[in-house]
């Protein structure tokens, strides 16, 4: 199998007009307030609420009710960010060798399969939401391609909106590894191995300068809130193809 860079060229076109337009809060996530809001069943952004119209997605979700699910997350019995996902291996070993262009439909339903699955572990992965609009619309699905192109795109907005990332004391906050790279990816930069800062940051230098930045600052604290004793977690390369051609949404 074979690491290929320049993840999401699939929907980048779309994407990158919204990234760029900067954050939606600007503000650090508040662990407090955010636990208090997703555990209350009074508050609009009561979790289980929020994840089945997410997972629905009958009508997009406004921003600030996904900065509070994606967050929200992080408090869930269903969050372990240190378990491995063998969901994700599969459809990653099916993204190596599938015809992009003219995929064969056995193919696209074993990939829908296990992404769907991979779900389950990471429900806000902004590389398998990607890939299953990208699977949908292979099957001429435009309802299912939109829904799934959104959630990518608003889970983006959230990750952005939680800091500048460009100093180590205005990170983004990420809730697994794989979403700064992800992140990074989708505006279709390369990068270099992270370094850990300290013991809540890390920092993914860019193969080239952008935008002014030589890399972006990431929190990833969250992720080790329940870290079993005496774990050692060994981080993969994130998965990355380069054949996903731009789309854009009318």
């Amino acid at each position: 199998m074979k690491f290929l860079h320049g993840l999401f060229k699939y929907l980048i076109a779309v994407l990158l007009t919204a990234v760029c337009g900067g954050s939606v809060f600007g503000a650090v996530p508040d662990n407090d307030d955010i636990y208090g809001k997703t555990a209350d069943a009074s508050s609009p952004y009561y979790y289980p609420n929020l994840k089945l119209r997410f997972d629905e997605w009958s009508v997009p979700m406004a921003d600030d009710e996904l900065f509070y699910l994606y967050y929200g997350f992080a408090f869930s019995e269903h969050y372990r960010p240190l378990q491995s996902d063998p969901n994700y291996v599969r459809v990653m070993e099916i993204m190596s060798k599938i015809a992009i262009e003219e995929p064969l439909v056995s193919d696209i339903d074993e990939l829908i399969m296990a992404g769907v699955k991979s779900l389950e572990h990471d429900p806000f992965s902004p590389q398998i939401l990607n890939i299953l609009a990208y699977a949908y619309g292979a099957l001429g699905d435009t309802r299912r391609e939109k829904a799934y192109f959104e959630k990518f795109n608003g889970i983006i907005r959230v990750i952005e909106s939680s800091g500048d990332g460009l100093r180590e004391k205005s990170p983004m906050h990420i809730i697994m590894f794989s979403h700064a790279l992800d992140l990074i990816a989708s505006r279709g930069w390369d990068y270099q191995k992270s370094r850990v800062i300290s013991r809540n940051v890390e920092y993914v230098p860019f193969d080239v300068p952008h935008e002014k930045a030589k890399g972006f600052y990431f929190d990833f604290s969250r992720i080790y809130w329940n870290k079993p004793e005496g774990y050692t977690f060994k981080r993969e390369r994130t998965w990355q193809f380069n054949n996903l051609k731009p789309r854009e949404y009318k």
